[in-house]
């Protein structure tokens, strides 16, 4: 706990005259009577509590006067930016949101049950670093890396299939979400690419993109999602939405030679189950120290001592006119 007003917290000298005061004006009032002896008093009975009682209200206001300066110099929590540190990896997660996205072989569609499953890992890592970029025919950085996965996740119901020019630039976004990762002090880095197509577009191709990732020390974890032949996928037409199965063209052999350059590993997700199951198995990774500063937020906490004064001053005032009241 800090104070606003330190200043007024000399105050409490003032206590001691209060207290001397005090003192003296008992010892004057006490009147001296000589008697023989004292043998006939100490038979008297018991000394009654009041008179054990009868200093309590001038403790009481003592300790209100006290707490009132308390009051006065404006006691505070902590204002202070404090640097931890924490277990976690920087994860950069690199997603497909090309129109083929909206296949209907995972439920709802493809984009979504990426996304759905997606927001459960990143909700189960809550000390990483977690980034997001996007691609189709082009690509773009929805969030770079941050320990603040509540806007991230917020950003994450932004996203959707037509951002973009459709097509699908593999190579394009992997070379973003590398060069958003590359400069991160984590030991280990991580990029989980999530795609259902191959690429055929962007001026990068996709082995290029690896071959820098590992120039870099970052690790590609890439997953083909849709199922194994055809997959429904919706068209407009004037009769409204209709629905034809399309051929599922995933190049396995690209994805697995980027997973291989760089260390990672390749999944197939054919289902939403398949696809939770992929991101538990990422989620089993290594983990490294991270650095996270914090702020910490400064509060006024002067409302539990002005209750402490209204509260002794109560009593004090109770007991002065009741148990200890003194007849002129």
């Amino acid at each position: 706990m800090i104070f606003a007003n330190p200043t007024y917290l000399y105050l409490l000298l003032l206590l001691i005259p209060l207290i001397g005061w005090y003192i003296w004006k008992l010892r004057k009032s006490q009147a001296s009577l000589q008697i023989s002896s004292s043998q006939a008093f100490s038979l008297s009975g018991a000394t009654s509590y009041k008179i054990y009682l009868r200093h309590l209200p001038f403790i009481l206001r003592m300790t209100a006067i006290a707490f009132l300066i308390f009051v006065l110099a404006r006691p505070q929590s902590t204002n202070s930016w404090q640097n931890s540190s924490t277990e976690g990896i920087d994860i950069m997660l690199a997603m497909d949101i090309s129109s083929s996205m909206l296949a209907q072989d995972l439920k709802p569609d493809r984009l979504e049950a990426a996304k759905d499953v997606a927001a459960s890992f990143i909700n189960g890592r809550p000390n990483d670093n977690i980034g997001l970029v996007v691609f189709s025919g082009e690509s773009f950085t929805q969030c770079p890396l941050t320990t603040d996965h509540t806007v991230l996740l917020n950003l994450f119901k932004d996203i959707k299939s037509g951002m973009i020019n459709d097509g699908t630039a593999i190579g394009l976004g992997l070379a973003n979400a590398v060069s958003r990762i590359k400069d991160s002090q984590a030991i280990s880095k991580v990029i989980i690419l999530l795609t259902d197509g191959s690429n055929n577009m962007g001026e990068i191709a996709p082995v290029t993109a690896a071959d820098i990732a590992q120039a870099f020390g970052v690790r590609i974890y890439t997953i083909g999602v849709g199922t194994k032949g055809v997959a429904p996928y919706p068209f407009q037409t004037a009769f409204g939405i209709q629905y034809q199965n399309i051929p599922v063209e995933i190049d396995e052999s690209a994805l697995k030679q980027i997973a291989a350059t760089t260390g990672g590993q390749y999944f197939r997700a054919t289902d939403n189950a398949s696809l939770k199951s992929v991101y538990d198995e990422i989620d089993q990774m290594e983990k490294t120290k991270i650095s996270v500063q914090e702020f910490s937020k400064k509060q006024e906490e002067y409302k539990e001592w002005a209750l402490l004064i209204f509260v002794l001053l109560l009593l004090e005032f109770l007991l002065r006119n009741t148990l200890l009241r003194n007849i002129p």
